[in-house]
């Protein structure tokens, strides 16, 4: 076993959100394109002589046993592999938490392929997939990084043409918080009003027919909701912004930029919130720096 692995742990944004409706499993079916940013957590693992998983975070208010999902992510490699040593945990977060840009799921997928490293094992590729879907719609997503398609829960990927690079100024509200059950329940309401969503070629069509834009079912009933949101994202438009909208289901709004000295510039506007700048990644580039490709 090796003795400290250190990997980062990469945010996401939607360029594609739409929920069709839910299913009779209670999850929602969706469509989304999937893109990883180079925005990171820094997760590293050790093993250690005490037995069991010990998670300790620069957050305090994250939970640092079960109900975290990096404790449950080496918790099933450690069954999965057979891993009777103890695990030790440290999560360094930057991703703000409950703003729509995965941290918490990236996290996990870190913790999934930084415990294949630390013991020097295998998996095959498919019962990697379903682990991580065990832990949460989009955490398969995070073994892969890049532009991919998401449908199902989400949980179930395909990936996509990297598009060229791009800079992402991320605004996230201190004062504003948004849960994903608080916004799926929002917009169940409107669900039922909607006309027939479009079938899987119509929304292939859409993806590919327009790349360069954004598209996210959540803003209509979160910005009613929360209308500043909805005002970063006009702000994030008058300063440059090509495209602009609300990350997964909030409360952090992006907006892509041709250049990070652009992006820069615009985020002097919002002196009050957390602004990131960030780049999208390619998949090659993810998964270089997770240091690791899973086997077939």
């Amino acid at each position: 076993m090796n003795g400290c692995v250190r990997l980062p742990a990469f945010a996401k944004i939607n360029l594609q959100l739409h929920v069709l409706g839910r299913r009779p499993d209670g999850y929602h079916e969706l469509r989304t394109v999937f893109q990883a940013l180079s925005l990171h957590d820094t997760l590293t693992l050790s093993s250690a002589r005490r037995g069991g998983i010990q998670l300790r975070s620069d957050d305090p208010s994250l939970p640092k046993g079960r109900e975290n999902l990096v404790y449950r992510a080496i918790a099933a490699m450690r069954s999965e592999l057979g891993v009777e040593v103890g695990i030790e945990a440290e999560l360094e977060k930057r991703i703000p938490v409950g703003r729509g840009l995965g941290g918490g799921s990236s996290d996990a997928a870190a913790a999934l392929a930084g415990m294949l490293r630390l013991t020097a094992r295998q998996l095959p590729l498919a019962r990697l997939v379903e682990v991580a879907a065990r832990l949460g719609a989009d955490v398969p997503f995070f073994l892969f990084g890049g532009r991919a398609l998401g449908v199902n829960r989400g949980d179930e990927i395909y990936p996509l043409p990297d598009l060229p690079r791009r800079s992402i100024l991320v605004v996230s509200p201190r004062d504003i918080g948004v849960s994903t059950k608080e916004a799926y329940g929002w917009l169940s309401a409107e669900l039922t009003k909607r006309a027939r969503p479009p079938n899987m070629w119509g929304f292939c069509a859409l993806c590919w027919s327009r790349q360069g834009q954004v598209a996210n079912d959540f803003e209509g009933p979160v910005f009613g909701r929360h209308p500043r949101l909805e005002e970063i994202r006009d702000g994030l438009l008058e300063r440059g912004a090509a495209e602009a909208a609300l990350a997964g289901s909030g409360s952090a709004v992006f907006g892509v930029f041709r250049s990070p000295a652009q992006a820069r510039r615009a985020a002097r506007v919002f002196p009050e919130d957390s602004v990131f700048v960030a780049e999208t990644l390619s998949r090659e580039r993810y998964c270089r720096a997770f240091g690791w490709r899973p086997t077939a």
